[in-house]
């Protein structure tokens, strides 16, 4: 063998990263690791020390730990139709510099919703080329498009979302009694996956102006609704056998129905969001609409119990429910503004930080960022550290601190309920199939995420 060619052969057998860290989290645990990353994917789990021969080496500095990266299946991207609220740039830009390598675009509120395969091609071209990190889609289920979900399936969306109440826009009508029970049979047969934002409008009070005391607000939509709608989904996963997920759940009186519904065998998963474990009802200003959400924050109680079941694991995962609008829809009128709370880059930090003031420790967050989402979409290659795993990573330093000022996030639009909160934790670099795309320095480096589709394989029934 001549010298060019054993240099051509070393070259070849290098590894294309070796990413170092004390803290690695490998199996539900940080342990000392050497990364070893080949063509996009985790090729192997070395000592700390070992070893590689590899093009690039990098070890993470002291005090930070290694993550996978984080998977977030709730985002309203709002592109095409009211790209002026979001967008699929500034939207995967703020989820890069948040250490979520992983996004699934939610049905509404762009124009058109994703409601038929021609709309799903609409938002597609919308996305490509144009996304920093790895984008899905959901599908939706409205009243006009029952009877026909094997399309959108069929085209790859990771399952559809439907409303139980009104939605808030005219092109994403909600549907009844029968027709979620139409859906949740149709998904049944079809084996695939019904998200629910489940309020029962019967108990939710109309309303027009409410002025500016969050309270008033907090009275038109009672726990009742919640609870009247979950029973709903529950019951009709029973009877079918579907596969049904609770989006943003705010009620923490509805967790004993939906362990109770688990320990049965109902194929059922329940999500929460970082603005209700971190914020709560009696601290929230008058005229301060940028926490207006549906459904809303609710009393200190009720967080604590939400917190009590993200330990207990009947919540499966944290994800943002990232809704932005312009500033001009967040009237200081809790009636008249727009419900919807911009998170999606500092809501890990969020939770991480009020996750420190009760004492519990990071590694019994992670999985409801990483695995419980991924496991939701189906992803069996993403949010872990592990052979064959896409080399999707976050460095994350947990014990930074500073005040979260929306105005440098890269949201489209500078209003968050997260702005002035003194966060603990900071995302200080996040890379992508093995290559560094965003950093706490430089700002995001590359735009390299990919349109992604539901993986052909069965997903999971339940998170990892």
């Amino acid at each position: 063998m001549t010298r060019l060619q054993t240099d051509r052969a070393e070259s070849a057998d290098r590894a294309d990263l070796v990413l170092r860290a004390e803290r690695t989290w490998i199996d539900g645990a940080f342990r000392p690791a050497a990364v070893v990353v080949r063509d996009g994917r985790v090729a192997d789990l070395l000592p700390l020390d070992a070893d590689v021969a590899a093009r690039d080496d990098r070890r993470v500095p002291d005090g930070q730990v290694l993550l996978p990266g984080l998977v977030d299946t709730h985002v309203h991207v709002n592109e095409p139709g009211r790209t002026e609220w979001e967008g699929f740039a500034s939207a995967t830009r703020a989820a890069a510099l948040g250490g979520v390598t992983t996004v699934i675009d939610m049905p509404l509120n762009s124009i058109p919703a994703t409601t038929t395969v021609e709309a799903l091609d609409v938002k597609r071209a919308s996305a490509e080329g144009r996304v920093a990190v790895d984008v899905g889609f959901w599908g939706g289920a409205i009243p006009a498009s029952l009877g026909s979900l094997d399309q959108l399936h069929d085209a790859g969306v990771f399952g559809f979302k439907c409303f139980t109440a009104p939605s808030g826009v005219d092109e994403f009508p909600h549907l009844d009694g029968p027709q979620l029970r139409a859906a949740i049979e149709e998904v049944a047969r079809i084996d695939a996956l019904l998200i629910v934002h489940a309020e029962d409008p019967e108990f939710l009070v109309d309303h027009d102006a409410l002025g500016g005391h969050y309270e008033d607000f907090l009275a038109t939509r009672p726990v009742d609704a919640e609870r009247s709608a979950i029973a709903r989904v529950i019951e009709g996963a029973r009877a079918t056998g579907a596969r049904v997920h609770i989006l943003h759940l705010s009620d923490a009186g509805a967790l004993p129905m939906i362990r109770a519904a688990k320990a049965d065998g109902v194929r059922i998963t329940v999500e929460t969001c970082p603005h209700y474990l971190a914020f709560e009802a009696g601290t929230i200003p008058d005229g301060a609409t940028e926490y207006k959400c549906c459904p809303p924050i609710r009393d200190d109680a009720n967080r604590d119990a939400l917190w009590q079941g993200v330990l207990d694991g009947t919540i499966d995962m944290i994800v943002s429910d990232h809704s932005p609008s312009t500033a001009d829809l967040k009237t200081d009128d809790w009636g008249l503004a727009w419900g919807g709370i911009a998170g999606l880059q500092v809501g890990f930090r969020a939770v991480w930080t009020e996750g420190i003031r009760r004492g519990v420790a990071l590694g019994e967050l992670l999985p409801l960022f990483t695995t419980g989402p991924a496991a939701l979409a189906g992803f069996a290659d993403r949010g872990r550290i592990a052979p064959g795993a896409l080399a999707h990573f976050a460095v994350f330093d947990p014990s930074a601190t500073a005040v979260i000022d929306v105005a440098g996030l890269e949201h489209r639009n500078p209003v968050s309920a997260f702005a002035g909160l003194e966060a603990r934790g900071r995302v200080t670099e996040t890379w992508l199939r093995g290559q560094l795309v965003a950093s706490s320095d430089a700002g995001v480096t590359s735009v390299a995420g990919r349109l992604v589709t539901r993986p052909v394989t069965a997903p999971a029934e339940t998170p990892l």
